[in-house]
């Protein structure tokens, strides 16, 4: 049985914007981004645990794509933008090495 990820997805956007656009968002996953060279105190190594990708879609469209490297921090924050073309419902996903994933969903209106 795989266990669902249990980092907290957070994001910031507007709710509300006008056709054309440009809105900045944020996204954040609380996720340890352990990369398994780490060991404990007792000498034990730490177990790998890594995202391994972000997707954002509009509409479902995908407007963003992230593969995440060995380099990348904990806690994985990004900031991108995108045109509003119209009242957008966007998905965030943030998915691991093992294929387990948590997304977010977000609306933005138009005036």
């Amino acid at each position: 049985m795989t266990l669902p990820l249990t980092g907290r997805p957070r994001f910031k956007l507007p709710s509300v914007a006008t056709v054309g656009e440009v809105v900045e968002i944020r996204t954040l996953l609380e996720h340890p981004m352990e990369t398994g060279l780490r060991k404990m105190p007792n000498g034990q190594p730490i177990a790998r645990d890594f995202l391994a990708s972000f997707v954002a879609e509009a509409n479902g469209t995908p407007v963003l794509n992230v593969d995440f490297r060995n380099a990348t921090s904990a806690n994985p924050y990004l900031i991108f933008h995108a045109r509003i073309s119209g009242p957008t419902v966007f998905r965030f996903v943030w998915t691991d090495e093992d294929g387990r994933s948590v997304d977010a969903v977000a609306h933005v209106d138009v005036k």
